[in-house]
C-alpha cells in the first residue's frame, strides 16, 4: 500500500480515492469529516485523523476501530507493529466451553458487555473474536442469555442433519445436553 501523508492540500487524493473505492457507509461518513475538516482549514483536527495511519484505508479502518471502542467506554489510542489499531482488552473476560465449542463474554469500561463464539460441529464450524465490533448487552446475565440462545440454536439446526461427515451427531447431541446442563445451573444458582 502506497504510503500517504495527510494534509489541508489532500482534497484532491480525497475525492480520487472515493472515486475508486466501493466504501461502507462508516469510511463513507469518516471521509466526510475529514472533507468537513479540510474545508475549514482546521489543522489539528486533521493531524488527529492523520495520526491513525499513513494511507487512506488505515485511516479509515482504525479511526471506525476507536470509535466503535468508545462506545464500550475504551479510549486508549495504540497500534500494532503493523499500524493497525490495537484491540482493547474487555474486563471480567470468560471463556465457557461446550464440548469443543465455546462463548467468550466480556465487559467494556462503561459497562456494557459483547460476545463472541466458536462453534465446532465435528469438522464444520467457525467463529470470531471478542471484540468492539460485537453487539452491545446491558449486563452479563443478558449478554449470556444472547449467547447461550445463537449458540443453542447453531447447534439445534444441526440436529439429525443428513451431512453426517461435517457435522457429526454426536458432537451435535453432547454440545446441545453441555448447554443444557450450563442453563439448568444457571438457573440453580439463581435460585439461591
Amino acid at each position: 500500500m502506497e504510503k500517504f501523508e495527510l494534509t489541508l492540500q489532500s482534497q484532491p487524493a480525497i475525492d480520487a480515492y472515493i472515486a475508486d473505492s466501493h466504501l461502507m457507509p462508516d469510511e463513507k461518513a469518516i471521509l466526510a469529516e475529514i472533507t468537513d475538516v479540510i474545508a475549514a482549514g482546521d489543522a489539528k483536527q486533521l493531524n488527529w485523523f492523520a495520526g491513525f495511519g499513513d494511507s487512506f484505508r488505515a485511516i479509515l479502518m482504525n479511526v471506525n476501530h476507536y470509535r466503535k471502542g468508545l462506545e464500550f467506554g475504551f479510549t486508549a489510542i495504540a497500534f500494532t507493529g503493523y499500524g493497525w489499531f490495537a484491540a482493547p482488552q474487555f474486563l471480567d473476560f470468560e471463556l465457557i466451553r461446550f464440548e469443543r465449542s465455546e462463548i467468550r463474554i466480556g465487559r467494556g469500561p462503561n459497562g456494557l458487555w459483547a460476545y463472541a463464539k466458536f462453534s465446532d460441529y465435528g469438522c464444520a464450524g467457525g467463529g470470531g473474536p471478542l471484540c468492539v465490533f460485537c453487539k452491545k448487552y446491558p449486563s452479563r446475565e443478558a449478554v449470556l442469555d444472547a449467547a447461550l440462545s445463537e449458540l443453542k440454536a447453531d447447534f439445534t439446526k444441526y440436529l439429525n442433519h443428513s451431512d453426517t461427515t461435517n457435522y457429526k451427531q454426536d458432537v451435535v447431541q453432547k454440545t446441545l445436553k453441555a448447554i443444557a446442563a450450563y442453563q439448568v445451573g444457571r438457573v440453580q444458582l439463581n435460585l439461591f
